[in-house]
């Protein structure tokens, strides 16, 4: 079973807005919900408590003591089972009920003391669950004692959530109409947002079609660094597949010549005694050549990816394997490299860059050699640029002859003296890297001096 395909970044963003926006709206929904609970509490409270006040205001006692309640402030007292009741108790056994409230028991009610009030709810009676509000007064009643009376006014649940649902069904159907609003808005934006993403997919499969040769078009600056890094790897890949090409082309034409030589000498001359001779001189020719060709098309030149290579410690492994080779002629390899200096490339391409200029260094000095590595930062650019130079006190390069030296597209078998095939590609190295070349007289030992300049990426 093929491995489930990832979802798009605008679905991602979309679920984690609907999951962030439903949190959210959830949350303040139960804020609200739990706010206008709290508020309905209050409001019932004061409610209850001003149909107590106005019983306690028409209440009237008479010189015997008998106590006479007014009209029902609201119609609903009077109707049987209307959900609101009003009971008073006082002393000596009084009891008086509300229309609503004949029938009914209250026996959880008990008299109050006078000043004293009490509210709760919603409690389990036989009628029900029910909100109720009980206050106890002292009525004058001289020259009698005070009349002590409790009044109480309840309501049911059932009117009371009654009112709560209503609200809450408004507050379902507003959050969600704001979700789903706030929801078409995100994927209108993440669309919009997400415009120069799919910019850059269309602007690559036009490049792969061959309608453009890089990604031209302006983008935001969050990608302009991608974008870059992009281009940089096409012109890469193209500078590469370029360099194969010319390589076996050059390849092909610098075997013309030492095949068409061997076989005319073979044609030619039975058994002459030089044939041999000749023969394995075209041989090492054809050899050099090929070796040279397959090292310019392995140069990997800059690449938009590449890790930071160490010189340090791989200049003292070339040098110690040259003091090796050149043990007779006693030179003394001197280093002056930046701490943390490092060559952005591939290690080959670093080792046949330093190997050649350090091998051609301790060909011709006498007894010493420099080698100098500079880190070169630029402001601007994510990684610093390298100065490389070996000098050698040998007889250096006549100024006349350093321009031929640094010919563009000199082949092996084109060299200058004493410049073999290795500068040949130190030359395509450095020209893959879009560095620079400069061969000339060593300010410390007279003899010549070859510096590399890369540039910053």
């Amino acid at each position: 079973m093929p491995p489930r395909r990832p979802a798009s970044l605008a679905a991602r963003a979309a679920m984690a807005t609907g999951l962030v926006l439903a949190g959210f709206l959830g949350l303040v929904g139960l804020t609200l919900s739990r706010a206008n609970h709290e508020a309905a509490l209050k409001s019932l409270h004061d409610r209850l408590q001003n149909y107590v006040i106005a019983y306690l205001a028409g209440t009237e006692v008479s010189r015997y003591g008998k106590v006479f309640l007014p009209d029902a402030p609201d119609p609903s007292f009077s109707r049987p089972g209307s959900g609101l009741y009003a009971v008073a108790l006082g002393d000596d056994g009084f009891r008086w009920e509300s229309s609503s409230a004949v029938g009914r028991d209250f026996s959880f009610l008990r008299p109050l003391p006078p000043g004293q009030s009490e509210f709760a709810g919603p409690i389990d009676t036989r009628m029900g669950r029910l909100y109720y509000y009980a206050y106890g007064v002292a009525l004058d009643n001289p020259p009698r004692k005070p009349t002590e009376l409790t009044y109480m006014v309840a309501q049911t649940e059932d009117q009371f959530e009654g009112e709560r649902a209503v609200y809450r069904r408004s507050l379902v159907l507003m959050l969600s109409v704001l979700g789903v609003t706030l929801i078409v808005l995100q994927l209108l934006l993440l669309r919009w947002s997400l415009t120069p993403l799919r910019k850059v997919a269309s602007d690559m499969s036009r490049v792969e079609r061959g309608e453009s040769d890089h990604l031209d078009s302006q983008y935001p600056l969050e990608l302009t660094a991608l974008t870059g890094r992009i281009n940089s790897f096409i012109d890469t890949e193209r500078e590469q597949r370029t360099r194969y090409r010319n390589t076996l082309a050059d390849l092909a034409h610098s075997l013309k010549t030492p095949l068409a030589v061997i076989r005319s000498r073979l044609e030619a001359a039975g058994d002459e005694p030089g044939l041999r001779a000749d023969v394995l001189e075209q041989v090492r020719r054809m050899d050099e050549l090929v070796a040279y060709q397959l090292a310019r098309a392995a140069t990997s030149g800059r690449q938009t990816f590449a890790t930071a290579v160490p010189v340090a410690g791989h200049a003292e492994d070339l040098v110690q394997s040259l003091e090796k080779v050149y043990a007779a002629k006693n030179v003394l390899c001197e280093f002056d490299i930046d701490e943390g200096a490092a060559f952005y490339g591939e290690q080959g391409d670093l080792l046949e860059l330093m190997g050649n200029l350090l091998e051609n260094a301790f060909k011709w000095a006498r007894h010493r050699v420099l080698l100098v590595v500079r880190m070169q930062s630029q402001p601007g650019r994510q990684r610093p640029g390298l100065w490389l130079s070996v000098e050698d006190d040998g007889p250096g390069i006549p100024e006349d002859k350093i321009e031929k030296v640094l010919q563009r597209g000199v082949r092996g078998d084109e060299r200058v003296q004493g410049h073999g095939i290795g500068l040949s590609i130190v030359q395509d190295i450095v020209k893959a890297y879009s560095g620079e070349l400069v061969v000339d007289r060593s300010p410390e030992f007279d003899g010549a001096r070859f510096s590399v300049r890369l540039p910053p990426s």
